[in-house]
């Protein structure tokens, strides 16, 4: 009698994980809306963090869109239309001294360099700056970041932008390479892939890097609304932990590794010039190697913000940067 209950127990408790385990509901992937400044090589730790499936790891399900333009990223970001952006730092400081009352909180650093380079019409062997004096240069948007590091990096090198040469800087975005090749500019400032695609094409040369020249500064960051990262703080340290992972992934593999990874994001581009510019990025040191945005880094942004006229007073680091999320990640991810 005793062997029979102790097995009709067995039994009865087997039923029932059997059951518990069918009924149960498999837990929903939290959807997190990422809008990214522009589709770009230059945020490969993003793509590869999404291809390996690092966010899915951390259960979070990312919609990643492009919202061309930094003003278009930042309105999407305010208005509600998506959770997260992927957009330049100064972007957080114009929304806060305009005197939001939900300020826009930096978090995670993807990049930490400028990525554009000075690219000459014609070979040069022995390029100096002093080169630009004179010369006719296509420059990007004004106030924009990529800009604004050009100007400090003329200045660095005593060049007056608005006096020694004859700055061209109403281009839109997606027209400066047409314009470029169909005009008679000297020196044009480029993202990659344009700047190897041009060199490709036999129609200009890379001669000089503005992320090298300018040093380290928060010049790719994810950022969120203050009050969105107050309902959702468990989210935003899970999309954190998928970053960093991405970040060391990109550290600990090889340029075509990191090309296989990023290429279904660029199907219209060969994979050599993925590979190239994977390489360049890499050699300059553009990916940030963790998510924090340190101080040194917040203060140079804002000298160069300052040197090109955009930044009449300095915004408080701890104001707009948060690193608790990428410390943590820096803590627990291995």
């Amino acid at each position: 009698m005793k062997k029979t209950f102790i097995a009709l127990t067995a039994i009865t408790v087997m039923l029932t994980l059997l059951l518990a385990g069918c009924s149960g509901k498999k837990t929903e992937a939290t959807k997190i809306r990422i809008g990214e400044v522009t589709r770009s090589i230059f945020y490969a730790p993003q793509y590869v963090a999404i291809t390996n499936g690092f966010f899915k790891d951390e259960g979070l399900d990312v919609e990643l869109t492009t919202t061309p333009g930094g003003d278009k990223t930042m309105t999407a970001l305010l208005s509600g239309n998506i959770d997260v952006a992927l957009v330049g730092s100064e972007t957080s400081i114009y929304v806060s001294l305009q005197g939001s009352d939900d300020p826009v909180i930096n978090f995670a650093q993807l990049t930490q360099t400028d990525g554009t380079f000075l690219i000459s019409r014609t070979p040069i062997d022995n390029f100096t700056w002093d080169m630009l004096k004179g010369s006719k240069f296509l420059g990007q948007r004004k106030g924009g970041m990529p800009q604004m590091a050009g100007e400090f990096v003329l200045k660095k090198h005593g060049i007056d932008p608005q006096k020694d040469l004859e700055l061209i800087q109403n281009v839109e975005f997606a027209n400066i390479v047409p314009a470029f090749t169909s005009g008679d500019e000297q020196f044009v400032q480029l993202f990659e892939p344009s700047a190897t695609m041009l060199e490709q094409q036999g129609k200009g040369y890379v001669v000089a890097s503005f992320g090298t020249e300018s040093g380290h500064l928060p010049y790719t960051a994810y950022m969120t609304k203050s009050s969105f990262m107050k309902k959702n703080a468990d989210s935003v340290q899970k999309f954190t932990n998928a970053v960093y992972r991405g970040q060391l992934w990109v550290q600990e593999h090889s340029v075509n590794e990191i090309a296989d990874a990023v290429a279904p994001f660029f199907p219209d581009t060969d994979i050599e010039l993925i590979r190239s510019v994977v390489q360049r990025y890499k050699d300059q040191g553009s990916y940030a190697t963790d998510p924090i945005i340190d101080s040194e880094e917040w203060a140079n942004l804002q000298d160069i913000m300052t040197q090109a006229g955009e930044l009449k007073q300095p915004v408080d680091y701890s104001k707009l940067v948060n690193n608790s999320y990428a410390e943590k990640a820096i803590k627990d991810v291995k």
